[in-house]
């Protein structure tokens, strides 16, 4: 048990938090997340060294200084009886064991079948939504997810894998797919699924021919769905573009960032836009930072929340260059680091908990530093 627990409990992780963004099943996600970080802090304990080798491994040692970081500034800022601190402490620590674990003990199966238990997953969610709720036309579509934006965010991941797949069975169904997946993330008005379909085509094909034909494809059926009268991610896109309604929460977010410049308001303050700077007749417009970027710095203070932010950047660039080349796996991992990178600047996609998108990150930052390192080592 113990050790397929070390080996899935990434997977069990992710699945964990599409159930928490379904109301119906909340709560519940709600128990097992504490039933998975108590076993996994008690697999620590019970095998510290081998613990101690993984986390410490070169390829993750990114993660470690985190954390590192988290404790240290816990200790200068926080005390005994900030709960949420120790929450945040804590899940941020054992979440990080589990995918440096996961990846260390079970390298061969993130590397492609992954990635197809992710598609299904995915899939399944669409075609219960769809069942469910199928007025997709209606508005911005959330289907069984509690969010449109986060609905956007799983079913345009699984386009992406999808679309990464490197298979000759290219059939029926999985042009269908591609179509249902699409169609769902246009349908829930979010931007970004404007910004997801553009980065697969650049990551996959490049600058080539194929890929100019598809971006001239894609720009026809944005000119078509501009035409319909419902409030897809193309209207909004074309009607409102990217950061229209960003740019408020942008200054109240770098007001934050000023008005405790040096030590920030906290672990648990991700996300974070603080109320006492916020006129009463705003404060309804602004539900958090939405950049990424600021909201480490104003959950950290600024030097210690620029240093954080130069670490996920300078692993960011160095992945992205090393496996530039690369057409296997990597490229599906590319895609969810560029991807982050970009969409963190108008999303606050680095902080979360119990985010899919951010756990993924992680996640695949972590698993080609590993993969590097193979690759560097002939391992």
């Amino acid at each position: 048990m113990i050790k397929w627990f070390s080996k899935y409990g990434i997977v069990i992780l992710l699945f964990n938090t599409i159930l928490m963004s379904i109301k119906e099943t909340r709560y519940f996600a709600d128990q097992l997340f504490l039933i998975i970080m108590f076993l996994f802090s008690f697999l620590i304990i019970l095998n510290p060294k081998q613990v101690k080798y993984v986390i410490l491994h070169k390829s993750f040692l990114f993660l470690t200084i985190i954390n590192c970081i988290n404790f240290i500034y816990f200790i200068i800022i926080h005390n005994i009886n900030d709960v949420e601190a120790i929450k945040y402490l804590l899940a941020r620590t054992v979440q990080f064991s589990i995918i440096c674990i996961s990846i260390y003990y079970n390298y061969e199966y993130y590397k492609e079948r992954f990635f197809r238990l992710l598609i299904n997953v995915i899939f399944f969610i669409v075609i219960i939504s769809l069942i469910l709720d199928p007025f997709f036309i209606s508005g911005r579509y959330s289907g069984v997810i509690w969010n449109p934006n986060m609905l956007s965010s799983l079913v345009m991941f699984g386009f992406a894998f999808l679309f990464f797949k490197n298979s000759n069975s290219k059939d029926f169904w999985y042009y269908l797919k591609l179509f249902l997946l699409l169609l769902i993330g246009f349908s829930s008005g979010s931007r970004s699924s404007i910004v997801a379909i553009v980065i697969a085509f650049l990551v996959k094909y490049g600058f080539s021919k194929r890929n100019i034909f598809y971006s001239s494809l894609v720009l026809l059926i944005l000119l078509v769905f501009s035409l319909i009268s419902y409030e897809s991610s193309i209207d909004r896109f074309l009607s409102q573009g990217l950061f229209s309604d960003r740019i408020i929460q942008w200054q109240f977010a770098l007001e934050s960032v000023k008005n405790k410049f040096f030590l920030g308001y906290g672990l648990d303050k991700y996300a974070f836009i603080d109320d006492s700077l916020v006129s009463e007749s705003i404060k309804d417009r602004l539900v958090g930072a939405h950049n990424g970027y600021l909201a480490i710095l104003t959950q950290y203070g600024f030097f210690i929340g620029s240093f954080v932010v130069f670490i996920i950047i300078r692993k960011s660039l160095d992945l992205i260059i090393f496996f530039n080349k690369y057409k296997g796996f990597q490229r599906v991992y590319l895609y969810v680091i560029i991807f982050t990178l970009i969409a963190s600047i108008y999303e606050t996609m680095f902080t979360g908990i119990n985010e899919f998108n951010t756990i993924l990150f992680w996640f695949s930052l972590s698993m080609l530093s590993y993969s590097k390192y193979k690759d560097s080592n002939e391992v």
